[in-house]
């Protein structure tokens, strides 16, 4: 019986050196998937490799052999003994491994829960075996599957809706006071990693124009390159509070960069247009006594986090709703996978009694030489119409056992009853 088996190393069994060790680049899946493809006793696989999880899919006839296999494959592959890595490893089979895909690609497996992209890289470790021909059958209807629970789950739960990083936390507060973003102007102070992913959310909700500004003041039009904005001197700074709208700002000043003082005098020239301030810089860079001024807003880094931790527990809930679908979609892959040893012998039957009719029928022709071809069709039309009702029963009784009998022994029965293995 064929089974399906995952194996891998996550986030949560195994720290980023490991993972860095077994990680697998692009030319490497399509060199590792040539290997694999040698194991007598692997039928079909993927191979899945992000930063936070190295993960191979695949189906077998001997489980515990090709697990052995497979680990042995990795070791001699990335030149690193079984010894580092083993007790990282998990091995789910079965139902445990389809449930595990399908929460895999929904991202209730990710570090950040709900997160989006593993679902384009699953994506791709797919495409990649299915361009190499070694997912089959089995597989392909698991993992087209898997994308239909990945895309129920996004639409029918919320777990992808709120935001749970410090930079698309800021984004979201900024478009709770704008509204739409489209003619906004950006101010990036400073070049910290988390004020670029900030500004790359902002470019993506299409607001008008990138200002980066920088105490050296190369790196300003380095960065003002890579936004298609412009570049600012530090000392420009203030000046500019009074054209732009949302001021992103990460250096390692030790004091404040931007204060109430500046901003009041800027505010009378902005005829009442909003100011919004991410700092995520720390210590501080904006001064947040400007929260008292009209049309003012500062957010630290402690504001951003108290919001994640908000849309944490908020997505913790819809994880269970998209549990329930998991759980579901488990039960209905079990169901075909059970279906494909039904089937062959449901084959086997129809073309057993259709060998049985057509030579009766061929017989009986002989006997009747004055029937016309029209008479002659119809004969064998109704011949046709009494197998199927007579295998009809016994089909659906094979298809729908149910868990509380012994699907194989209905089988074998039938096999026996009616010569099938003969």
């Amino acid at each position: 019986m064929t089974e399906i088996v995952l194996l891998g190393l996550n986030h949560k069994t195994a720290p980023v050196a490991l993972r860095e060790q077994l990680a697998f680049s692009g030319e490497e899946v399509h060199l590792a998937l040539d290997i694999l493809r040698e194991i007598e006793t692997l039928k079909e696989t993927i191979l899945i490799s992000t930063c936070n999880r190295m993960e191979i899919l695949f189906t077998t006839e001997e489980p515990d052999n090709c697990v052995s296999s497979v680990l042995s494959t990795i070791s001699d592959f990335k030149s690193i003994s079984l010894e580092q890595f083993e007790k990282s490893i998990y091995v789910y089979q079965g139902d445990e491994a389809v449930s595990h895909i399908f929460k895999v690609a929904a991202s209730l497996d990710s570090m950040v829960l709900g997160e989006p992209q593993i679902l384009g890289q699953v994506k791709d470790a797919y495409r990649v075996a299915t361009e190499k021909k070694i997912s089959g059958v089995i597989l392909n209807r698991l993992l087209h599957r898997t994308f239909n629970v990945a895309k129920r789950i996004r639409s029918e739960t919320g777990i992808g809706d709120s935001a749970v990083s410090i930079s698309y936390a800021a984004v979201e507060l900024a478009r709770k006071i704008f509204g739409n973003l489209d003619e906004k102007k950006v101010l990036l102070v400073g070049a910290g990693e988390m004020a670029e992913l900030a500004v790359e959310h902002l470019i993506r909700n299409k607001v008008e124009k990138i200002f980066v500004a920088n105490r050296t003041f190369e790196r300003a039009v380095s960065l003002s390159k890579r936004f298609h904005g412009e570049a600012l001197k530090f000392e420009e700074i203030i000046p500019s509070l009074e054209h732009v709208d949302i001021i992103v700002s990460s250096t390692g000043a030790p004091g404040f960069i931007i204060k109430k003082e500046d901003v009041k005098k800027i505010l009378k020239s902005r005829r009442s247009r909003s100011l919004f301030f991410i700092d995520i810089a720390v210590p501080r860079d904006i001064d947040p006594d400007i929260n008292k001024l009209s049309n003012a807003y500062v957010y630290d880094i402690d504001d951003l986090k108290n919001v994640i931790d908000e849309n944490l527990e908020e997505r913790q809930k819809e994880a269970l709703k998209a549990e329930r679908i998991v759980d579901e979609a488990v039960i209905r892959f079990r169901e075909w996978i059970d279906s494909l040893h039904v089937v062959p012998t449901i084959i086997a039957l129809k073309n057993r009694l259709n060998d049985l009719a057509e030579g009766e029928f061929g017989k009986t022709l002989q006997h009747l030489k004055h029937l016309s071809e029209e008479d002659a069709n119809a004969i064998h039309k109704m011949t046709d119409a009494l197998i199927n009702k007579i295998l009809h029963d016994p089909i659906q009784l094979l298809k729908n056992s149910g868990d509380h009998r012994n699907v194989s022994m209905y089988l074998d029965f039938t096999r026996t009853l009616f010569r099938l293995d003969e």
